[in-house]
């Protein structure tokens, strides 16, 4: 059943409404250009995480060299899947706005548990807010929530635009899962857990990356070797991350699945409950008035 909401008056005195169609809250739709937009930010942040395997011994590895060159080609990227996705499907201030809460709050999130085990609560609200908003705002709320949360709390530095994109795929990564408009309840629940605990062993794993190939003095079994065979250094690095990390991503993993189980039912309400009022998505369509005969002055 349509609401009519008023409209604005013909110059012929007719009335005119327009008719916005009631549904569910949808994710904010990717069209061609957000498509091509993400697929252009993550082919760069896989190079720039990459680009160390491929190097030969005499490359100089610099992470903290190219991490100012990333950073500067990160931002005009964001700034580029954000305005695609708003013309594409009409978000406005609204929506914006809507981000700037969100990246406040995962902000202010992540102080609470950092250093403590790996422990770090932001990452069940970007599961969340990923999985009601969609692929291209996750990314971006990701990214954006990342680069607050660092200014927060000092921890700017060149791993930064790293965290940037990891936390971008990782909340990209929600709003790509399957029956955004069908699965509700406790099966989309124990979905958004299941990825919650993968996609957080995935964060560490990727940022290992970033580190593990700038860290000097490792154990000759575990450490980096540039010009290596790439199997060879992989191998080294699966050991790495389970000599190393392994503790940390399993405590992010347990507590993002734990929030997510107990607070996913209300939070998921109010985000789309959120989106629903801000209707990004809704479609105007105006017509006669009831009662008013067609051609009617």
């Amino acid at each position: 059943m349509a609401d009519r909401v008023p409209g604005a008056r013909r110059a012929g005195g007719g009335s005119v409404r327009a008719e916005v169609r009631e549904r569910g809250p949808r994710p904010v739709r990717l069209g061609p250009k957000s498509v091509a937009a993400l697929v252009l930010v993550s082919a760069v942040g896989v190079v720039a995480f990459g680009w160390p395997l491929l190097a030969g011994a005499d490359s100089g590895l610099a992470h903290a060299q190219d991490a100012p060159w990333l950073f500067a080609a990160l931002l005009p990227l964001l700034v580029a899947v954000v305005v695609a996705t708003i013309s594409e499907s009409g978000m406005d201030a609204k929506a914006v706005a809507m981000l700037g809460v969100l990246a406040a709050v995962g902000a202010a999130l992540r102080p609470l548990g950092a250093g403590t085990a790996g422990l770090e609560p932001m990452f069940f609200l970007m599961v969340l807010s990923g999985r009601v908003l969609g692929p291209g705002f996750g990314f971006v709320l990701g990214s954006v929530t990342m680069f607050a949360s660092a200014l927060l709390t000092g921890g700017v530095g060149p791993w930064m635009p790293f965290q940037m994109l990891s936390m971008g795929w990782f909340t990209m990564g929600a709003g790509l899962l399957p029956g955004p408009d069908r699965l509700r309840g406790r099966a989309e629940l124990a979905m958004l857990a299941v990825y919650g605990a993968v996609a957080a062993f995935a964060y560490g794993t990727i940022m290992n990356l970033y580190g593990w190939t700038i860290v000097p003095g490792l154990a000759s079994g575990i450490s980096f070797v540039a010009g290596d065979p790439l199997h060879e250094n992989l191998v080294r690095f699966l050991v790495y991350c389970a000599t190393t990390s392994l503790g940390w991503d399993l405590g992010r993993a347990v507590l993002t699945v734990v929030l997510t189980l107990a607070l996913g039912p209300t939070l998921l309400r109010a985000l789309r409950r959120a989106t629903r009022r801000a209707a990004f998505d809704a479609r105007a369509v105006f017509g006669e008035p009831e009662g008013t005969a067609p051609g009617s002055s």
